[in-house]
């Protein structure tokens, strides 16, 4: 028996075995020509058992890459790329740098941060109240997400003002959404059952079988 553990290792295994066999011909072949011909309908081969790719910009290049790399470097080929460094396998991506920044209140996040800063670069005027009223109703409705015991307006107007370094504040005749409302629009609603799915009222009319004990009690009489 044959088994996989015997057999050679698969360099790219998402192209198959099938595939890395016929790259280790394409390399025998001794006639330069006719092993770029064979090159190329093997691009072709790979195309097709990942046509989802074919979307990226360098999705060419990426197939002939592979290639290079299931032949272990040594296709000598006129290809429309040059063979990639053989160690571009070990070579190991750089680090994301992971955006450390501090915030104040996590269950506001960061964001909201932001537009509190833009929002004390506006004018005073009714368009910066409205601004600073649909703020304070964002970090209520945010905080009711952590806490739903302990929440209220003067909580979070002292967040607001922290937040923003006392640059904002609420209008005298602002009052914030109540919290049964902004619980009531978190909450998702039903989904709606469809017209087919409905329980129809029965009717005797529309009883098929109703017909058949009808006739079945005529001929008894």
């Amino acid at each position: 028996m044959d088994y996989n553990s015997t057999r050679e290792k698969l360099i790219i295994p998402e192209y198959g075995r099938n595939v890395q066999q016929m790259a280790a011909y394409v390399v025998s072949v001794e006639d330069r020509e006719k092993r770029t011909n064979l090159a190329k309908v093997l691009i072709g081969v790979m195309a097709q058992l990942h046509p989802e790719n074919r979307d990226t910009a360098d999705y060419k290049q990426k197939l002939w890459d592979h290639l290079h790399i299931i032949s272990g470097f040594k296709l000598d080929v006129d290809g429309p790329f040059p063979c990639p460094p053989p160690d571009i396998i070990e070579k190991k991506p750089q680090p994301v740098a992971y955006p450390q920044e501090s915030i104040r209140f996590r269950p506001y996040g960061k964001n909201i941060e932001k537009i509190i800063d833009k929002a004390c670069t506006f004018d005073d005027g009714p368009e910066k109240d409205a601004l600073v009223k649909n703020i304070a109703n964002h970090l209520k409705k945010s905080y009711l997400n952590w806490n739903r015991d302990s929440v209220n307006d003067e909580l979070i107007t002292g967040h607001l003002a922290e937040l923003s370094h006392g640059k904002l504040k609420l209008s005298d005749d602002a009052r914030l959404a109540h919290t049964n409302d902004l619980l009531r629009n978190n909450t998702p609603a039903a989904p709606a059952v469809p017209q087919n799915n409905r329980r129809k009222k029965f009717n005797p009319k529309n009883d098929k079988n109703s017909h058949y004990r009808d006739m079945r009690n005529r001929k008894k009489n």
